[in-house]
């Protein structure tokens, strides 16, 4: 059975984020063939578009290889993600379902149980949950795709550190789900660009020295932000 080139890009792309493809490194067709499982076919197909999205560029005589973002690039993309949060979160009040609330609600109440106890791993994977959530009560297909391709590439380019106070930002997300279930777009706008905006403090620029460790197969507590 044939594995579909997105599968593929899906999988080259998670390699370079977690670092196991350093910026600058050379990914050559046959190698990523091999490693994956597949022809060159879907390789190359998957290439092009991670070369579109950012994460590859190609130069000349030199073949494909993973880009190197600049400092500017990782500024422009962090304050896009910044700027698309809170509309995301004004649709989420127009369009969302008691099914996302009953989920949203749920984790706000888990992320602050997690907060008092201070357990910060699983802070970081409700937090990633609770986004992923609001994301997908916009409705907006638009909206999942730049935001999912942003999330990406902030988790390549930056490390985020805990929250220094977990139960106020937690206390921020029960505050935009209020505003969603209310429909007040305006109000879950705004209060989630201020918990956006302070958010922001908490990311730092990687540097070009080694990666973690890549983490084991499964979903990826969203490093990247842990709003």
């Amino acid at each position: 059975m044939s594995i579909p080139a997105h599968s593929v890009c899906t999988a080259i792309r998670d390699d370079i984020v977690s670092g196991v493809y350093e910026r600058g490194s050379r990914l050559t067709e046959e190698l990523l063939a091999r490693r994956y499982g597949v022809s060159r076919v879907p390789v190359r197909e998957a290439l092009r578009t991670l070369e579109a999205e950012g994460f590859v560029v190609t130069r000349r005589h030199a073949g494909a290889q993973v880009a190197e973002p600049g400092a500017q690039e990782a500024v422009d993309v962090l304050e896009t993600r910044l700027l698309l949060e809170p509309l995301c979160a004004a649709r989420a009040a127009q369009r969302r379902t008691e099914a996302h609330l009953k989920v949203l609600r749920g984790l706000v109440r888990l992320g602050q149980e997690r907060a008092r106890r201070g357990q910060e791993e699983d802070l970081r994977s409700l937090g990633g949950w609770f986004h992923e959530t609001l994301v997908q009560a916009s409705a907006s297909e638009t909206l999942t795709s730049l935001l999912t391709l942003l999330r990406h590439k902030i988790a390549w380019m930056y490390v985020v550190e805990s929250p220094a106070r977990p139960q106020e930002s937690w206390a921020e997300h029960g505050a935009i789900v209020d505003a969603v279930a209310r429909g007040d777009a305006e109000r879950a706008r705004a209060l989630t660009a201020q918990h956006a905006d302070r958010a922001r403090r908490a990311h730092r620029l990687r540097g070009p020295g080694p990666r973690p460790p890549r983490r084991p197969p499964g979903r990826d507590p969203e490093e990247a932000p842990a709003w």
